[in-house]
């Protein structure tokens, strides 16, 4: 089964091709970073201008790229939401009227989803022996697992039973990771996007110069699984204690001193942030005994988060490959094949779900 797959949720814009929900045949990605770059986050007016530039020539390409012709594909997946109305538009619209054109049947993806399929994709890697993760979701019966998804607009932890079946334990109740990761990197001067900016700072600097809050010590899978707050995550403090030591050091202009110590914050809270991550992480996936867990989104690709989960999950944990961690379309069309399998199909009147929740 072959499915042509369109991603426009944020500033990307990505088409791919996708044959049994496993095997890339193409995944290309436009992206916007240096548009974006200029005001330190994405401008969602110009992102939106940028996909309606970007769409047709990004789909051709993926076609071509796979040696694809029209006729041989089974259906169109498209991220349907959450994310920027304006840019959600612009695929939805443009995966209507292929399916229109081409008389296909249509699939909306949750954009969420699409992270979390990201796993069952093959890679590079195909050939080698085959790691327990990927031994697992090839079995029969690979479930329960946990996913982590950490982007620059979600921090969620997902309890996934079957597939499409899917339990929300715990989210940010403030700024999502990647937000946070934007918004202290801007701070320090760092620049856009934040993630790759506060990984390469830290590389020089000392994590225990300074004390950001950590989570409590978890307290056990029987108490914790009761507990409504357990699996919640909040980065606004560590956010507001980074802002509180960058102030220590402005100078008389309200510049950031040379002598502020960049690295050294940089690497405190990279190591504080991480330290939330896993600990929650490693609380629900011992209250809710899963098989693995499953970490994606575009923090996912962070040095240090991964090397903290391998160190806590051994073999149990899975990383997509780097080009699958940041948004694409190969992700939503391997949710699109499993979505489709379940029986899902949508009529032209689907509207965009700026909002839509997973679970």
């Amino acid at each position: 089964m072959r499915i042509l797959a369109i991603e426009t949720s944020c500033d990307e814009t990505a088409a791919a091709v996708i044959d049994d929900g496993r095997f890339i045949r193409s995944n290309v990605v436009a992206s916007q970073a240096d548009l974006h770059r200029r005001y330190g986050g994405v401008f969602p007016e110009m992102a939106s201008r940028a996909h309606v530039e970007a769409i047709a020539p990004v789909i051709d390409a993926a076609m071509a790229d796979a040696q694809a012709a029209w006729d041989s594909l089974s259906a169109v997946a498209v991220t349907k939401g959450p994310g920027l109305p304006g840019a959600l538009v612009v695929g939805v619209n443009t995966a209507k009227g292929i399916c229109l054109a081409r008389d296909l049947p249509l699939i909306g993806v949750n954009h969420l989803e699409g992270h979390i399929y990201s796993h069952w994709l093959e890679t590079d890697t195909v050939g080698e022996p085959a790691s327990f993760v990927r031994r697992l979701l090839r079995s029969a019966s690979p479930f329960p697992l946990l996913a982590l998804i950490v982007s620059g607009g979600h921090t969620e932890l997902v309890l996934m039973r079957g597939h499409g079946q899917y339990q929300l334990l715990g989210h940010t109740v403030d700024d999502a990771v990647g937000e946070a990761f934007d918004k202290v990197a801007r701070l320090l001067h760092l620049g856009y996007p934040g993630g790759p900016a506060i990984q390469k700072a830290a590389q020089d600097g000392d994590p225990q110069r300074f004390t950001f809050s950590r989570p409590r010590v978890s307290l056990g899978a029987k108490t914790v699984r009761a507990t409504s707050d357990a699996y919640m995550f909040s980065f606004s403090g560590a956010k507001t204690h980074a802002l509180r030591l960058v102030q220590d050091y402005l100078n008389a202009d309200g510049d950031l001193a040379p002598r502020a110590p960049v690295s050294d914050i940089a690497a405190s809270f990279q190591d504080a942030v991480t330290d939330w991550l896993v600990e929650k992480t490693a609380r629900a996936a011992e209250a809710f005994d899963v098989k693995a867990v499953l970490v994606g989104g575009g923090v996912s690709a962070n040095k240090l988060l991964r090397e903290k989960m391998m160190a806590r999950f051994g073999d149990r944990v899975s990383f997509p490959p780097m080009a699958l961690c940041t948004d694409n379309a190969a992700m939503i069309g391997a949710a699109g094949y499993y979505a489709f399998m379940r029986g899902v199909r949508d009529d032209l009147t689907m509207d965009v779900a700026p909002d839509l929740k997973l679970g």
